[in-house]
């Protein structure tokens, strides 16, 4: 991962990096995401279980030992009269249980890859969430430190004037008490910038980034090209939760199949050898159960019906993506005309507002009331606009996750 450092004019290097940087090392370093992956290696070795075939069972038995007539150990004794058995069982399995405990274990961790895929998707929207409040927040603080220089050309020309008689000094105080507005929104944006970069640094891992981390790029708006239903289409073939509901269908019919085989009667064979008075012999038992009460017809019954729900579950799952892309979709819409309403002309005409009323003011020709109420709708629509970039580009990455992917038409 390449990060960008950037030389400070103290001689120290800030660590910049851009969205997909960022989202990239979440993806590596995030310790809720690893966390959950672990479940994928548990998963694997749950297969290893299921695959085990059973031990055979080793017995050994000595009978007829004279342990309270000690005079009668001997060699004779031991070859004609006490008897000695060695025996080895295996359980036979039936049904294919072991290939069947392993499929389900299989189709199990298939599921289970989807749901990591799913918590990807889903800490990729955050880490974008708060890299766009990161943006929004560094955008603010740069306004906010610009309308404070220029505001504090402002007081500086008003004292002049004062000094040379021009305005009162009550005007004068009334603007200089007006400094302590923008100076309070320096503050203000300065520490929002901080909160969230340690938000977004919460989510990349304290051990991926340095503490002065800072993000690369601008609150813009990208128009958004696809219409609703292609992206509902694209979602339910990229959306890794349905993919796991659709697994998890798999996943039921493979527990069907398995309680079906453990149904199925297993056979304990034996092998004896056995010493008694001089003689060897080998014998054979089979034992097995007699099915007549319990035949798996609970659990077969319960796989079942949790084969049903999967059904159900998978279908919800599509209805659920086809209402996050809805919604998400309207919502990027809805911010795209807020955007577009500043860009029409409102921006320019605060901008313009101001810009007369301060220089009919310094020329004595607008009153101060006019001027400082100028400054405040300008202030208050450039804040405005910043935040309706900040939630149409916020609702792009809901609109992202809510498809399933990061490239958007």
């Amino acid at each position: 991962m390449l990060l960008l450092l950037v030389g400070t004019g103290s001689g120290q290097n800030t660590t910049r990096i851009t969205l997909d940087q960022a989202i990239d090392l979440a993806l590596v370093h995030n310790h809720s995401l690893k966390a959950t992956r672990t479940l994928i290696l548990q998963n694997q070795a749950q297969e290893i279980t299921a695959n085990l075939r059973p031990n055979p069972t080793l017995g050994l038995d000595t009978q007829f030992v004279p342990f309270f007539s000690p005079q009668d150990f001997s060699g004779e004794n031991l070859n004609e009269t006490q008897q000695f058995d060695v025996g080895i069982s295996y359980l036979f399995e039936r049904g294919r249980k072991r290939q069947r405990r392993l499929q389900a274990a299989r189709d199990q961790t298939a599921v289970t890859r989807a749901q990591v895929a799913d918590a990807e998707r889903t800490l990729a929207f955050n880490v974008g969430q708060q890299f766009v409040s990161a943006l929004l927040a560094e955008s603010t603080l740069q306004f906010a430190l610009e309308d404070l220089k220029d505001f504090q050309q402002t007081v500086d020309i008003s004292e002049t004037q004062l000094k040379a008689g021009y305005i009162g000094e009550g005007d004068y105080l009334k603007i200089k008490l007006q400094l302590l507005q923008f100076q309070t929104d320096v503050s203000s944006a300065r520490l929002a910038k901080v909160q969230a970069l340690v938000g977004l640094r919460e989510l990349l891992g304290y051990d991926a980034v340095p503490a002065d981390v800072e993000v690369v790029g601008e609150l813009e708006f990208q128009p958004l090209r696809g219409n609703r239903e292609d992206l509902q289409a694209r979602a339910l073939r990229e959306r890794p939760d349905f993919h796991a509901a659709q697994l998890g269908i798999t996943a039921a019919e493979s527990q069907v199949l398995l309680a079906k085989a453990n149904a199925k009667v297993d056979v304990n064979g034996t092998y004896d050898f056995t010493h008694v008075s001089g003689e060897n012999t080998a014998s054979l038992f089979a034992n097995f159960e007699l099915p007549i009460f319990n035949r798996n017809q609970g659990e077969i019954a319960r796989t079942g019906y949790a084969f049903q729900q999967s059904q159900e579950q998978q279908q919800s799952a599509s209805d659920t993506v086809l209402s996050d892309v809805a919604n998400a979709y309207e919502a990027v819409r809805s911010n795209e005309e807020v955007v577009q309403l500043y860009t029409s002309g409102y921006l320019k005409q605060a901008q313009d507002s101001r810009d007369i009323s301060e220089y009919a003011y310094k020329r004595g020709a607008a009153s101060l009331l006019d001027y400082l109420d100028a400054e405040r709708s300008y202030r208050s629509v450039q804040l405005a606009y910043r935040q309706a970039l900040a939630s149409y580009m916020t609702a792009l990455e809901q609109l992202k996750e809510a498809v399933g992917t990061r490239n958007l038409p």
